[in-house]
């Protein structure tokens, strides 16, 4: 007897309705079946409470609902004291229903307050807005949001840092608007605004899908493996140079990286690199991704470190656009065939079938 037969006798016999998302189905080709797709590989919670992370089905079996409105109509004016309420070691998924308006606060989720879910309503986003620059508070905790906690999620969310756009003579003007540290964090239809260092990835399984983010230094950095799925990212015009992402992959044995696969770069002038060395052996791919003519014709930067050329792994795979022509890449750039392409096109790239579930619905 197989063990797909074992499985489904399994299923039968105890009524538990059992669905193991494929993590290696590849993400297809056509961008019009991307919602198809997702749809048939991450499932609610419902069909696949046995192939979940155990803590994870605790936490989602029982969710809590606290509303935060501006107006004081809610249970909490600010995010900060609806945070304040979540009792540390929580095991509960808690849902935060933000009404419309802006949230002029910098918040923090402690890693001991996981499952947290950020929702707004897509017709009327929320805004969470601060200024904090580098020169206060330091890069990664000038973020307008730091999540620290395992399990978030925002949905139809506004993140934006409001500080000065750096002129490059001012010590410390970077300004980050959000911050996630936490493992198995998921953000959905969420935008994203700021000038340098806009998305501190820090560290974990992150997944981003339809969502905006707008920068112009090293606007997605940090350290984590993350999959961006259909999502627009934005360069600001009015620099001499933009960089899109400075992943911080530290050694050939670190398992983290970018994968963007069916994005959209816009933005104009080919001013923009796709990515820099920042550290040794970063590593970010592009995969079906659309690129204007912002993208700098060679492609990558080595952070004039050309050591790093043997070391880094930027990669790109049947991309288009102006922007897209391997050409006039560095020769460093990693031009993926198909079977090269293939780990970083999947949701096994995060381990989704473990944790990640569809947007939250309200």
């Amino acid at each position: 007897m197989t063990n797909n037969i074992v499985l489904i006798i399994f299923s039968i016999l105890f009524f538990i309705p059992l669905v193991l998302a494929d993590d290696n189905a590849p993400v297809p080709a056509d961008k019009s079946q991307l919602n198809r797709w997702f749809r048939q590989n991450v499932q609610p919670l419902a069909s696949r409470k046995g192939t979940l992370d155990a803590t994870l089905v605790t936490a989602e079996a029982n969710p809590k609902t606290i509303k935060v409105r501006v107006d004081g109509s809610g249970n909490f004016k600010t995010i900060t004291d609806a945070i304040k309420s979540i009792p540390d070691g929580n095991t509960n998924r808690v849902i935060i229903l933000l009404g419309p308006g802006n949230y002029t606060e910098k918040i923090k989720i402690e890693r001991t307050k996981p499952f947290v879910t950020f929702y707004g309503d897509p017709k009327n986003m929320p805004v969470i807005v601060y200024g904090g620059t580098a020169a206060q508070f330091g890069t990664v905790d000038s973020a307008s949001l730091i999540v620290e906690s395992d399990y978030f999620s925002a949905v139809n969310v506004i993140i934006a840092n409001s500080a000065p756009r750096p002129d490059g003579k001012k010590s410390g003007a970077q300004a980050v608007a959000l911050r996630i540290g936490g493992d198995k964090a998921s953000f959905y239809n969420c935008k994203l605004y700021g000038f340098q260092d806009t998305l501190c990835d820090d560290k974990g399984l992150h997944f981003f899908k339809d969502c905006y983010i707008e920068g112009t230094i090293d606007f997605i950095f940090g350290d984590a493996k993350s999959l961006y799925l259909n999502t627009e990212l934005h360069v600001i015009p009015g620099d001499q140079l933009a960089l899109i992402t400075a992943q911080a992959r530290k050694s050939e044995s670190s398992d983290t990286g970018f994968s963007f696969v069916h994005c959209t770069i816009t933005g104009t002038g080919g001013i923009a690199y796709l990515g820099r060395s920042w550290m040794p052996d970063a590593k970010v791919v592009y995969a079906y991704t659309y690129m204007s003519d912002v993208v700098q014709p060679k492609g990558w930067s080595d952070n004039l470190k050309p050591e790093t050329a043997n070391t880094v792994f930027f990669g790109e795979y049947a991309c288009s656009g102006a922007g897209a022509k391997l050409d006039g890449r560095v020769n460093f750039t990693k031009k993926l065939t198909d079977a090269g392409a293939k780990p970083f096109l999947s949701l096994g790239f995060i381990k989704a079938s473990y944790w990640l579930l569809p947007p939250t619905q309200i």
